[in-house]
């Protein structure tokens, strides 16, 4: 697989029929290696290490209904009540983030509601914070530490 600027890990690979399978912690099972789960793990992984996201308060693939038709969302992130917090959206490094695959991630959490969303690509990431009160968006510098000020585990 690529080399990504996000940086590695651990992982476990495996073999079968030829086939690659990497070992996906949140699901506990070894699932079948693609780019973009390439991607996905290493920051899954970039979360929890590099940001102190919990393990336990992130789900992979969760179904959703947008439109009237069945959606997976790649990756939400939940804060302590439950509620989402975070919108990841996994892409292929030869993928950029386009206009397009934020609106993809914006779609889904037209349903979700979470207060940010992220969109990466293994060559880079982008992070951005909605108020849902007054419409408005930011684009932020960086993904903001778990636990900080009016995040989730913080203060606040």
């Amino acid at each position: 697989m690529l080399n990504l600027n996000l940086p590695p890990f651990a992982h476990k690979v495996i073999q079968k029929e030829g086939k690659l399978f990497i070992f996906d912690e949140l699901r506990k099972k070894y699932v079948f290696l693609t780019p973009e789960e390439w991607v996905r793990q290493h920051f899954i992984h970039f979360l929890i290490n590099g940001h102190g996201y919990p393990r336990a308060l992130m789900k992979v693939e969760g179904g959703l209904s947008y439109h009237g038709l069945p959606k997976r969302t790649d990756l939400v992130v939940f804060d302590r009540t439950g509620s989402p917090f975070a919108v990841v959206e996994c892409k292929d490094v030869g993928v950029p983030l386009t206009q397009e695959v934020f609106d993809q991630a914006a779609g889904y959490n037209r349903v979700l509601r979470a207060p940010y969303l992220m969109l990466v690509n293994g060559l880079e990431y982008q992070c951005f914070r909605l108020d849902f009160v007054t419409g408005s968006l930011f684009r932020l510098d960086d993904i903001p530490a778990w636990g900080g000020e009016n995040l989730p585990g913080g203060n606040s």
